[in-house]
């Protein structure tokens, strides 16, 4: 069967004045100062996006980001203005961090590899001995990245190194983590109603034309977050078993069964369209687990018609 996705995207929206395209998401500058950010059905793992998409991912990535940036606005000001598009999110132009605020509230992932190898130093913060693969940390550690140019891998970074080499400011700094904290805590605290354990996730933030810090793109999406279910979480980590995550883990660990983990001289493994649609269909699960709503499909049947019709609507109308 074939799949409606948008993988790509080529709009040229009225007073547009750039346009960038990340890993998952394109990006428009329009006017002086609005960003229109399209989320495309796009892929990504290991750095590496994947040659099909993944029907309703970007509408679901999307909209959990939009409904996330709602339920912590009270706490940390953010760059959204409006979703005219289940696809899109439009709002205010800013000046990017060079970096991402990794905050882990565990030892999972990349941090538990780092741990498994023998090393007890993250990004400048140490990590407690005797720790086993997804025990809770006694606090959550912050574990900045640089962001990486398109294509290039997000590198570790201290907060050391941050300051001296003047990335950021040390007053926007501890702006950034304070925020981040501030997130994370929300973040667990809506996870934990939702019958879920927030394990670690990433912030993005940016600078206003006036100078003030803003979260920016997605927040607490699978995508940028790895969730386990709280049920049976104590029992099985007192049995030494993995624990049942909703994030795109499930992906990463399905390129590595099939010889993939983004390396030189790796090939990308097909996937069947049988494969896509189960992938698909645990994106949905994750955004009613996440969101604790029912998950509404969009109509696909012209999914660039309608994002740019909706788009237009609301920049005519603005």
């Amino acid at each position: 069967m074939s799949h409606n996705t948008i993988t790509s995207t080529d709009f040229k929206f009225p007073g547009q004045t750039g346009m960038y395209k990340g890993k998952v998401r394109d990006v428009y500058a329009v006017a002086d100062n609005l960003l229109v950010m399209i989320a495309s059905d796009r892929l990504s793992a290991f750095d590496v996006v994947m040659p099909k998409g993944i029907p309703y991912k970007g509408q679901i990535l999307n909209q959990i980001a939009t409904k996330m940036m709602k339920d912590t606005e009270d706490l940390v000001p953010n760059w959204l203005e409006a979703t005219p598009d289940p696809n899109v999110a439009i709002g205010e132009k800013c000046e990017p961090f060079k970096v991402e605020m990794v905050i882990r509230g565990y030892l999972s992932g990349h941090a538990a590899r780092e741990y498994k190898s023998g090393k007890r130093m993250l990004c400048g913060v140490s990590m407690p001995e005797g720790m086993k693969e997804n025990d809770k940390f006694p606090e959550p550690i912050i574990t900045p990245a640089t962001k990486a140019e398109h294509g290039l891998h997000d590198e570790d970074i201290s907060r050391e190194d941050i300051l001296s080499k003047g990335i950021v400011s040390a007053e926007d700094y501890s702006i950034l983590e304070d925020y981040t904290r501030k997130l994370f805590q929300r973040g667990t605290e809506l996870a934990e109603e939702r019958g879920l354990i927030l394990v670690d996730t990433k912030y993005e933030f940016g600078k206003t034309d006036s100078g003030k810090i803003v979260l920016i793109d997605e927040i607490h999406t699978p995508d940028s977050s790895r969730y386990f279910y709280k049920s049976g979480y104590e029992e099985r980590q007192a049995r030494g078993e993995a624990q049942k995550q909703l994030s795109k883990e499930f992906v990463r660990q399905w390129l590595i069964s099939n010889g993939f983990q983004g390396l030189e001289g790796q090939v990308l493994p097909e996937m069947s369209d049988e494969y896509i649609e189960t992938v698909s269909d645990r994106y949905i699960e994750l955004y009613e687990n996440i969101t604790g709503e029912k998950f509404v499909k969009a109509d696909v049947s012209n999914i660039s018609k309608r994002i740019e019709a909706n788009v237009l609507a609301y920049l005519q109308a603005r």
